[in-house]
């Protein structure tokens, strides 16, 4: 989104925002911009025709915080595609261009000989920011709701009945097909009641939970709306 640069200067500047109702900024933008399909991570940034092309997808609409907002350019927009709403910062990116390296004489030589003023940008990210911000838009009543592809664990086994050779043999072997597997397994073996186990799971915000007791193995559940992508066989 469009907005401030700040003390720091240049222009050029944008914010990226995760939407939140608990954010610290409020922001303006088409609604069609929530269901933009997210860039690949397999983006050649050596095909200048195709990053253009993004960057001129994702500047095609309004979008701005309240720093930059303009109310006039907003309310222009059809009532249906207005988006109003609070976000959360996780990145800002602004272009400084030669503002700091004239003064500074920071050069390079150029193919015609001669000396060049360094051009230069800025693109900050904040990773315990970013850790922030996915709780924030990521939780319910009962804790944090990790996406998978951040999760401190995919899955977590929950032994319902510790000390029963059953349970315990059970859990043991799934922990090690899972971990072989490269699955980053949280495995609960203490001696607690099940509803702790199943309260600290969601707490933590595990996505996948596991769970065995005498009588009913295995069990699993989701704490996302995701299906999984793979299981494992005891």
């Amino acid at each position: 989104m469009v907005a401030d640069t700040g003390p720091i200067g240049g222009n050029l500047s944008h914010e990226f925002i995760i939407h939140a109702s608990t954010g610290e900024s409020e922001v303006f933008c088409h609604r069609d911009y929530l269901d933009f399909a997210i860039p690949d991570a397999d983006v050649n940034f050596d095909d200048v025709a195709a990053i253009q092309g993004i960057v001129d997808k994702w500047t095609s609409l309004y979008a701005a915080t309240s720093d930059k907002h303009e109310a006039a350019a907003f309310d222009a927009l059809p009532a249906e595609t207005k988006l109003s709403a609070r976000g959360i910062e996780v990145g800002h990116i602004f272009h400084f261009g030669t503002k700091y390296s004239a003064p500074m004489r920071a050069v390079v030589a150029g193919p015609d000989g001669g000396e060049h003023a360094v051009h230069m940008g800025s693109y900050g990210i904040g990773p315990t920011r970013l850790v922030a911000a996915i709780i924030e838009a990521f939780h319910d009543d009962a804790g944090i709701k990790w996406p998978e592809a951040v999760a401190p664990f995919k899955a977590a086994i929950l032994n319902l009945k510790q000390g029963d050779s059953a349970t315990d043999a059970a859990s043991e072997n799934l922990y090690r097909q899972l971990t072989a597997r490269g699955v980053e397994v949280l495995y609960n073996d203490l001696e607690e009641r099940p509803g702790a186990k199943f309260a600290a799971a969601d707490l933590i915000g595990v996505p996948w939970h596991l769970w065995s007791d005498p009588e009913d193995w295995p069990r699993a559940g989701s704490n996302s709306n995701a299906a999984p992508t793979a299981a494992a066989s005891s």
